[in-house]
C-alpha cells in the first residue's frame, strides 16, 4: 500500500506546477534536442542524442514520481494546526544550547523539504526529534558530529 504523502496546501500547488510545466515545456524541449540530435546523422556515435534520450528518461522519469506523490497526496489542513505541540506544518523557532544560535524553519511532509528554504522534512533526525514536544521543551539530536541539544523557543504557523 502506498504511504501518505503529507504535503501544504502550498506544496501541492508547487508540485502540481512542476508537473504542468515538466509535460507541457519539459517534453517539448527534450523532443527539440532529440530531434536536433538525429539531424547530425550516425546514433553510433552521436553524443548529443545519447545526452538527449538521458535527459528525456530523467524528466519522464521525474513526471511519474509527481504523479504517483499527487496521488498519495494528504494535504494538512493548515487552519487545525495547532501551536501547543510540535507537528508536520509547524514553524519552530529553536536555540541552539550549546552554540547560543538560533534557527527557525518548517517541518514538511519528505516530499516537500528544502532546507535551502528553511523546509526540513518530518523524517528528518532533527524533525523526528522535535515531533510532539512543546514550546521550553529541550531535545537532543544525534548529528554526524555528536549530540546537539536544541531549547524550542516558539511554534507557529
Amino acid at each position: 500500500m502506498p504511504q501518505d504523502i503529507l504535503l501544504t496546501s502550498a506544496g501541492l500547488h508547487e508540485l502540481q506546477e512542476e508537473l504542468e510545466h515538466l509535460k507541457s515545456v519539459g517534453r517539448k524541449e527534450t523532443a527539440e534536442k532529440i530531434k536536433i540530435a538525429l539531424s547530425f546523422g550516425d546514433l553510433s556515435e552521436n553524443s548529443e542524442y545519447d545526452e538527449a534520450k538521458s535527459e528525456q528518461g530523467k524528466l519522464e522519469a521525474r513526471i511519474n514520481e509527481i504523479e504517483t506523490m499527487l496521488q498519495n497526496a494528504k494535504v494538512l489542513d493548515e487552519d487545525a494546526i495547532s501551536t501547543d505541540i510540535v507537528h508536520i506544518g509547524s514553524i519552530v523557532k529553536l536555540k541552539d544550547i550549546e552554540m547560543k544560535d538560533t534557527i527557525e524553519f518548517q517541518i514538511v511532509g519528505f516530499a516537500q523539504a528544502n532546507p535551502d528554504e528553511d523546509k526540513i522534512s518530518d523524517e528528518s533526525p532533527l524533525g523526528k526529534a522535535l515531533l510532539g514536544h512543546k514550546k521550553g521543551e529541550k531535545i537532543t539530536v544525534e548529528a554526524p558530529i555528536g549530540n546537539i541539544s536544541y531549547k524550542i523557543l516558539e511554534i507557529s504557523k
